[in-house]
């Protein structure tokens, strides 16, 4: 009996000690593979971190050299076509000129006034220097009047001014705006937009609507091009978020709802 009782009470402790070297082993391969998961998340958090870094650097980069291409044009281009005019002016006052040299400087004329117009739209779509000037409502409807009268577009808008952001997040604002509407033009085929743009204490909220051909959400997601990603990084920059509903022939609808920093 007494050695029934002593191997029946060593057959607990085994029983015991074995569900505790169980427990312990499963708790450790548990917080193990924890360890291992948040190491991977932050793993890929510093990657997009990294990516996000990045992307603004380039958007960085891309303003200082549109407004470097947009001062040569207006430095370097734009004050050379406005000197040949004025010498073909003068040319045209010359009484000795007979009637084929007058055409061939008119047509001179024309041609100077057709690229100087066109340099002066490049400059403008680089570096608008109305933002700077009178802000992002009266540059946004510029951008508007612009779009409306050298496309087919239909533009329903009603645009706050956003004063209470700097100058240079409000060009990343008008940016956006005009990345959207070249993406409703060339990839949505739309002639009917709806823009809206509120500030409230906080921050600002966009709404901007194409009736386009659409697309499918998920798949724009995976397989984002240079501008969506470049819309992206700059609702970051602006501390906010992008939400995109689109169906196929349905247009689509962008809401940008952003928190002012600090």
């Amino acid at each position: 009996m007494e050695n029934e009782k002593l191997i029946i009470q060593a057959l607990v402790y085994g029983i015991i000690f074995l569900v505790l070297i169980t427990t312990g082993l499963i708790l450790f391969f548990h917080y193990s593979r924890q360890k291992i998961v948040q190491k991977e998340l932050e793993k890929a958090a510093l990657k997009l971190e990294s990516q996000q870094k990045i992307l603004q650097t380039s958007i960085a980069i891309q303003e200082i050299e549109r407004k470097r291409i947009a001062q040569d044009l207006h430095d370097a281009i734009s004050s050379k076509l406005n000197i040949i005019s004025l010498s073909t002016n003068v040319l045209l006052t010359d009484k000795s000129i007979n009637d084929k040299q007058k055409a061939s400087l008119n047509q001179i004329l024309e041609i100077t006034a057709t690229t100087l117009e066109s340099s002066r739209k490049i400059a403008h779509d680089l570096m608008p220097p109305i933002l700077d000037e009178f802000g992002l409502k009266v540059a946004l409807e510029e951008l508007f009047d612009d779009f409306s009268a050298n496309t087919t577009l239909e533009i329903e808008h009603n645009i706050e001014n956003l004063s209470k952001l700097s100058r240079n997040n409000q060009l990343h604002v008008f940016r956006i705006i005009q990345e959207l509407m070249n993406n409703s033009i060339r990839h949505g085929k739309a002639n009917e937009l709806a823009i809206y743009m509120e500030q409230n204490p906080t921050g600002f909220k966009m709404r901007y609507q194409d009736n386009g051909v659409g697309f499918n959400v998920k798949e724009i997601s995976k397989k984002s091009g240079i501008g969506l990603q470049n819309i992206n990084s700059r609702v970051k920059i602006l501390n906010g978020f992008l939400k995109m509903e689109s169906t196929k022939n349905n247009g689509s609808l962008f809401i940008i709802q952003c928190t002012y920093h600090g």
